[in-house]
């Protein structure tokens, strides 16, 4: 059995190296090329970034996510919002001032991830196909097409799921790897000099030399640490233990020799500046090297897409994202999911910033600002988060804190410098998500309220009990079979059920009130606590059913739940009534109005419940109800 799970663990490393570890180890093809674009000169200057670079690996994707954030799993998953609920349960003590801002913070940390899941696939694919220029001018025209081209097929394969991909991106990255790592030893043992960077004081030294330009050059050092976020995020995929694994033991030795190694050829021959990472190899084999690195770059966009599957997930079941079709691609794995919609949304992204930028370098400019602010959001609610789970004192989580934050907030400031030059794309589009994330929440809350009062259950059983006994004749007509009214409310009674009654004067012999209930503190529900059953006399049951937030609703794990606690439902002989708000928008007071008009397009494009909530659509009736808000 250890055997067994040994080996399993290793192979999620190896499928995490395809999944996980693509942006970060792709930043080689074009991060060190773009600070040599500030005009370094000096052989110190160069040792200077190249030691800022070590390290800034070292503290933030070592330390701070490996070491520190990745512990701080909710049940195995990862990412900021399922951090935002471990740093906010429902029993927290911390509230008020504190809670609201952490979470309007957690959500523009969100959005923004979004922002950096279009970045990455163009700029990573496109630095690539651009290696091509070194071998002849010609391509030039073909350069574009060819990019587009990738990134098609790239999103096409993405209905295969993390794990298929996983498996076949593992052993292309394995390869990756263990190039970048040959491609460097050779020109680190011509010039043993750039060794010196292993010394973190080499990179102190070279910004108290720099002020202001040394700034500017961390905006370009950023770039080696893009996707550490993408770690948490995608931890629900693989573990944090084989994630950790595959960069201590291979991942980050290949970054750093590769990196030292682009910095002894450039101070051996300085022309190499133009293009670094591709300088590294012989001239025989460039072509190859341009194909390696292409399906390299293919793999290093997988670890946004994935974290962006995940994310909608999470913030679909938390209410701050309409609802989508969500497919799961994996029996074993729980976290594995495709998402047709925003595949389709991050892919039409990619091609325009691709069309509207041109050049890698361009791109670059627009890359590294929404992943600093992600960051510093992450480190905010990691304060609050370690005294939730580790009872840490305020002073213990606030130094930890203070340790990564500064850092980051360095990275943020010397990115803040190319925000008129594109980095005003991600926070353009991050201010977008945002705003459609917390319409829909706020929209839910206005909706809610703009609702009559629901009538409580048992007001409703026992008018309907004693118009039958006033009146024999007008009793209603118990039908064969059960219903299952869907509830938004845990207590009232559904629309649905009144308006039946209403209209058909017809009750079914068992009438089952079943409310979905997301729990945004846990991440699974264990199937004994699936749902909750009661019987309220006179045929009525209520359910209340509740799913993790990386779970999908699904009526048939229902069914199975409900069977277990003693109230069996035949799925192919079971009516379901599914409530549709109709909304206008009114002068109410409630939302601004351009936002109300804005949740009624949601609502309208959002899946419909029986669709989302997998019912047979031939035995679902959906009832209408119009509501001004």
């Amino acid at each position: 059995m250890h055997e067994q799970s040994k080996t399993s663990s290793l192979a999620r490393s190896f499928a995490a190296l395809g999944v996980v570890y693509g942006d970060i180890g792709t930043s080689v093809l074009y991060a060190f090329k773009e600070c040599l674009h500030h005009g370094l000169s000096s052989d110190r200057d160069i040792i200077g970034v190249l030691s800022l670079i070590i390290w800034s690996l070292f503290a933030l994707v070592s330390v701070k996510y490996l070491a520190v954030i990745m512990r701080a799993d909710n049940q195995g998953e990862g990412g900021i919002l399922a951090l935002l609920s471990l740093a906010f349960p429902k029993d927290a003590t911390i509230r008020g001032m504190a809670a609201s801002g952490m979470l309007a913070a957690g959500i523009a940390g969100a959005a923004l991830l979004y922002g950096d899941g279009v970045i990455t696939p163009a700029i990573s694919v496109l630095s690539a196909v651009e290696g091509l220029l070194l071998a002849t001018d010609k391509v030039q025209p073909f350069i574009i097409p060819l990019t587009l081209g990738i990134l098609a097929g790239l999103f096409a394969v993405q209905s295969k799921g993390t794990g298929a991909i996983g498996r076949w991106f593992g052993g292309v990255m394995l390869v990756w790897f263990s190039i970048l790592a040959l491609l460097g030893i050779p020109h680190i043992l011509g010039n043993l000099a750039v060794l010196k960077a292993l010394n973190p004081i080499a990179g102190f030294d070279f910004l108290m030399h720099h002020g202001k330009a040394g700034l500017v050059i961390m905006g370009s050092v950023f770039l080696v640490v893009t996707g550490g976020e993408a770690l948490y995020a995608d931890m629900g995929h693989f573990g944090r233990k084989p994630i950790a694994r595959a960069w201590t033991w291979l991942v980050c030795p290949a970054l750093i020799l590769n990196y030292l190694g682009q910095g002894a050829l450039v101070l051996a021959r300085p022309e190499a500046r133009e293009n670094p990472f591709f300088s590294l190899a012989p001239s025989w084999a460039l072509y190859p090297l341009v194909a390696l690195a292409t399906a390299a770059t293919v793999i290093a966009s997988q670890a946004l897409i994935s974290g962006a599957f995940s994310l909608t997930m999470q913030g679909i079941q938390m209410g701050y994202i309409p609802r989508m079709e969500i497919r799961h691609t994996s029996k074993e794995e729980h976290g594995q999911i495709y998402i047709p919609k925003l595949n389709i949304m991050l892919a039409v992204g990619c091609f325009a910033l691709v069309l509207g930028f041109q050049s890698s370098s361009a791109l670059a400019s627009a890359y590294g600002i929404a992943v600093t602010l992600t960051m510093l959001t992450t480190t905010a609610i990691f304060f609050f988060a370690a005294q939730q789970l580790w009872q840490w004192s305020p002073l213990k989580a606030g130094l930890t804190c203070l340790l990564f934050g500064s850092i980051e907030a360095t990275f943020f400031a010397a990115n803040s410098l190319k925000i008129l030059h594109g980095g005003w794309f991600p926070l353009v589009a991050g201010a977008g998500i945002f705003t459609v994330m917390m319409t829909w929440k706020d929209g839910r809350t206005v909706l809610r309220k703009s609702l009559p009062p629901a009538m409580p259950l048992d007001d409703f059983i026992a008018s309907i009990s004693m118009a039958g006994a006033l009146d024999e004749q007008n009793k209603l007509h118990r039908s064969q079979g059960t219903a299952i009214f869907l509830a938004g409310n845990p207590n009232g009674t559904p629309n649905a059920l009144i308006k039946n009654i209403k209209h058909n004067q017809i009750l079914h012999r068992q009438n089952i009130l079943l409310t979905i209930a997301t729990d945004s503190g846990r991440p699974y529900v264990p199937a004994e606590e699936r749902v909750e059953v009661s019987d309220r006399t006179e045929g009525f049951f209520r359910i209340i059913a509740s799913f993790g937030f990386m779970e999908s609703p699904n009526i048939d794990e229902v069914i199975r739940a409900a069977g277990e606690k003693g109230l069996p439902i035949h799925r192919d002989k079971t009516t379901f009534f599914v409530g549709k708000e109709s909304i206008l928008v009114t002068d109410k007071p409630g939302m601004a109005k351009w936002r109300e008009h804005l949740f009624v397009f949601l609502s309208k494009n959002a899946e419909n419940a029986a669709d989302f909530f997998h019912l047979p659509p031939d035995r679902v009736y959906e009832v209408s109800q119009v509501v001004e808000i």
